[in-house]
């Protein structure tokens, strides 16, 4: 288990050693909810990387990542326990057949840990080797409001109760990343019990920088004609701009085709890699392809 960085300069390396690169702003606020303890609620477009901190955050720290997913109708048991049916209904027709224990003493054995399902938000409140892990809540936005208030209480307290056991409280609180791609707004009580930061799409320099941590592969020139397109892409009108992991797939896609250099037809064939809907990509085809490439390699000299 690696210890927490003393400053946001460590902060900034040790997510680097992870190929994940941040800027000032960014740093200082992980910094911040290590430092302190809170949560870090991070909002921003679909793949501009909020859920890659929390993984780069794990694997920098040694410590276990335990994600929540979120969707629609996402309850608190979901999300905290369950029991195991089907081992309690072996349990009780073996005691039926044994003749075994007494209704009240069954029912204890029955609704015991031995019998319970930990989800994530019990199981980042129990004891974890290598230290309290990191707890993402992914795409909180997701939910549904009740849920969210609930969350309030867990996550102020760091405690869950379960009506058969009790409540059961970290002895270690987990670092906790919840993330939203602001499909819907969150509510105000929430993002107070937290710190907060928006990852936007970065300039073209930080991007660069991203995609040669991730794809060093990639030839320089190769890598700068990549992003000064998509970056240039970003300012079309389009239903979904293409995220960073959009930015990373699609170098990836071109270095399998033996890519030397964009051109329009190859750009025509691969859009699917960084746009992912058909109206955007009819769009994009053809003359518009060309246009914006033309565009990106004018920007792209400029900035040299």
């Amino acid at each position: 288990m690696t210890t927490l960085p003393d400053s946001i300069d460590q902060t900034r390396k040790l997510l680097e050693k992870q190929g994940y690169v941040c800027g000032q702003a960014l740093a200082t606020v992980v910094f911040l909810s290590l430092k302190l303890g809170r949560p870090l609620f991070l909002e921003g477009e679909a793949g501009v990387g909020k859920t890659e901190i929390a993984k780069a955050l794990a694997s920098a720290l040694g410590r276990r990542l335990i994600r929540l997913q979120c969707y629609e109708g996402l309850d608190a048991s979901s999300a905290v326990y369950e029991w195991n049916f089907a081992a309690q209904m072996v349990a009780i027709r073996t005691a039926e057949a044994v003749g075994g224990s007494e209704r009240t003493e069954l029912n204890a054995e029955l609704f015991s840990e031995d019998f319970l399902i930990r989800r994530p938000l019990l199981e980042a409140m129990s004891p974890q080797e290598g230290g309290p892990p990191i707890l993402l809540i992914d795409e909180l936005d997701r939910t549904d409001e009740p849920f969210e208030a609930f969350l309030l209480e867990a996550l102020g307290d760091f405690q869950v109760t379960i009506p058969e056991i009790g409540t059961i409280v970290a002895d270690e609180p987990p670092i906790v990343i919840l993330t939203s791609n602001r499909t819907r707004e969150v509510h105000d009580a929430l993002k107070r019990r937290c710190l907060y930061h928006w990852v936007d799409y970065p300039d073209f320099d930080r991007e660069l920088e991203i995609l040669n941590a991730q794809v060093p592969e990639a030839s320089a020139a190769l890598s700068r004609e990549i992003v000064a397109f998509v970056q240039k892409l970003r300012s079309e009108d389009l239903f979904k701009k293409p995220g960073v992991a959009e930015t990373i797939d699609w170098a990836k896609c071109l270095l399998a085709l033996d890519t030397v250099q964009l051109s329009p037809q190859l750009i025509a064939d691969t859009l699917g890699a960084i746009l992912k809907y058909q109206d955007d990509i009819v769009r994009i085809q053809g003359s518009e392809a060309a246009r914006i490439l033309t565009e990106a390699k004018a920007s792209s000299e400029m900035a040299d």
